[in-house]
């Protein structure tokens, strides 16, 4: 067993190694990744030598896929407490393989395919390890500095003399070399746009460019047209970036020619490069992000750690507004058809431009997306003006956004201590609610003041649904009268109600002459046996209309 020691960040769980690497290099197959606390070093297994591992260790299990070997090898690693096994995928999961798993308290993983080990290794190495002995300096992958996109792009350029882009999977630049000069004025506008055009991404998708580009993990070539596009006079080469299966993005290079088969290689290896660097971007910024919601949930809890927690976001000792931003429930279901994808891209989309627009409010503000919810906390420079404040804050933000989203945001009172924040949340979640089920009158931005009423309505409706109530008395009976003769006595009662008794409005709301309104109206007092005269009976029977669920139709006999 050679050892690769590596220092761990505290809390480095082989849970949050999941959440990191998870779909792009790392599958859990089968164990619990948790059970063994804290990752204490990495090792790679090497079957000639006696295994010595560190605490807790997680072991890469190069060359092993005999069903046998992997069972032996895990009942080893439970006995030296180990972390997890990785395994080249896919991985064949059998009876035997599972009960292993599950004596040994080893999670199973897989590395999938296409990505070396070499390069799972330096991942692992970069998101984990804190530096090696002796190195002060800044971390680095292939002598660059960390994620330093633009430092990889000016070496790329300086093997292959000519000036890069490095762009992702949307033709956005990352970033790019010196000496963009060099190339055509289509490379600087994408330079200046930080995009490329979209008449220049659909030409060279409608040539199959990306479909070649994307099969391959070779160099492609590519030459302009004469009068194709104004512009795109100097041809490109690009090599799509890779981490296993999954493509991060590409390198595209201005050259005069192909490249000569050294520097083709070279192109290739910096490829490779530049997926460790963005991989280590993409982990870096989900730690950091995944780090901040832990903050701002355990503050919103109100609990013993709400101080720490406030305290590590800048927050402590300062009043603030709990800001709760969510998409309507109509919008989130448009969205989750077929794949909910879009949908928890969106949420992340709002819960990144609500923070950014708060930093701009306030160098100390917070955002977070928490479950499917994105919270904010506003400090309050004053007490009295805190809650119009943080409105004014909340509308401006979905005035910038537009329509697309259709977001909506509950603004809590002014939490004045740690122990307020949990209330203040539980107001901006009942404003937030009202909105976002589409009773709140149209509004976009409301208080729990703004809709109280309306969040009592459906917090009743709530207890009514959990005991299974149904309606009963007259509304009872006007609702069986409609199922059998469809004489629509319920619906001319509910807009009699919502009219305040003005038939004309009320006869306009549902389509009738007024003269049938009056007859249906005289009907349904018969058939129900509701006095309307009686203010009580009046608002019995609106109760009923909104916060008991109608009784079920029964299916007619065509109907079977």
């Amino acid at each position: 067993m050679v050892l690769v020691t590596v220092t761990l960040r505290p809390h480095a769980s082989l849970g949050r190694v999941l959440d990191d690497l998870g779909t792009t290099l790392l599958e859990l197959v089968h164990g619990d990744p948790d059970q063994a606390g804290d990752i204490g070093g990495v090792a790679i297994h090497d079957p000639l030598e006696e295994p010595v591992l560190p605490q807790r260790a997680l072991v890469l299990g190069v060359g092993l896929h005999e069903p046998e070997e992997v069972a032996r090898l895990l009942r080893a690693l439970g006995r030296h407490e180990a972390a997890g096994l990785v395994l080249r995928a896919p991985v064949t999961m059998s009876a035997e393989l599972a009960a292993a798993v599950d004596e040994a308290g080893v999670a199973l993983l897989g590395l999938t395919r296409g990505a070396s080990w070499a390069q799972l290794a330096a991942i692992l190495r970069s998101l984990l390890a804190e530096g090696d002995v002796g190195d002060a300096g800044p971390q680095t992958l292939g002598g660059m500095p960390s994620g330093d996109l633009f430092a990889l792009a000016n070496a790329v350029a300086a093997l292959l003399d000519a000036p890069v882009t490095i762009e992702d999977r949307g033709s956005r630049v990352l970033a790019f070399s010196g000496r963009q000069d060099e190339a055509d004025p289509s490379r600087v506008e994408t330079i200046l746009g930080r995009q490329v055009p979209e008449r220049y991404s659909r030409l060279i998708t409608e040539r199959g460019v990306f479909r070649d580009l994307y099969r391959s993990d070779r160099p492609v070539y590519v030459e302009p047209s004469p009068g194709e596009l104004d512009g795109f006079t100097v041809p490109r080469v690009a090599v799509a970036v890779r981490a296993g299966d999954e493509v991060l993005g590409s390198i595209w290079a201005a050259v005069r020619e192909p490249l000569s088969p050294d520097r083709s290689q070279a192109l290739c290896d910096a490829a490779r490069l530049v997926a460790l660097h963005m991989l280590r971007i993409r982990a870096g910024a989900d730690v950091e992000r995944r780090l901040r919601t832990d903050l701002l949930s355990t503050a919103l809890e109100g609990g013993a750690g709400a101080r720490e927690a406030l305290n590590r976001l800048g927050l402590a000792d300062q009043p603030v507004v709990v800001l709760a931003l969510a998409m309507p429930e109509s919008a989130e279901a448009d969205r989750s058809i077929g794949t909910d994808t879009s949908l928890v891209t969106e949420r992340q989309r709002l819960s990144d431009g609500l923070a950014m627009h708060l930093s701009a409010v306030h160098p100390r503000c917070a955002a977070a997306l928490v479950g499917d919810v994105v919270y904010g906390l506003v400090p309050a420079a004053r007490a009295d003006d805190g809650e119009r404040r943080a409105v004014r804050i909340a509308t401006d933000f979905l005035e910038r956004v537009g329509d697309r989203t259709r977001a909506v945001v509950g603004v809590g009172p002014v939490a004045g201590d740690t122990g307020g924040l949990a209330g203040a949340r539980a107001s901006a979640d009942r404003a937030l609610r009202v909105l976002r089920t589409g009773t709140g009158g149209g509004r976009r931005v409301a208080r729990l003041t703004d809709v109280h009423v309306e969040a009592l309505l459906l917090e009743l409706r709530d207890l009514v649904a959990a005991r299974g109530d149904r309606p009963t008395g007259p509304v009872a009976r006007l609702f069986a009268y409609d199922e059998r003769h469809n004489a629509k006595l319920v619906e001319t009662l509910r807009a009699w109600l919502d009219a305040f008794g003005d038939v004309p409005a009320a006869s306009a709301a549902v389509h009738v002459h007024p003269n049938t309104f009056r007859y249906r109206l005289r009907r349904l007092a018969e058939v129900g046996g509701i006095d309307l005269t009686d203010p009580a009976a009046r608002f019995a029977a609106m109760l009923q209309l909104r916060v008991v669920a109608p009784p079920q139709r029964r299916p007619a006999p065509s109907d079977r």
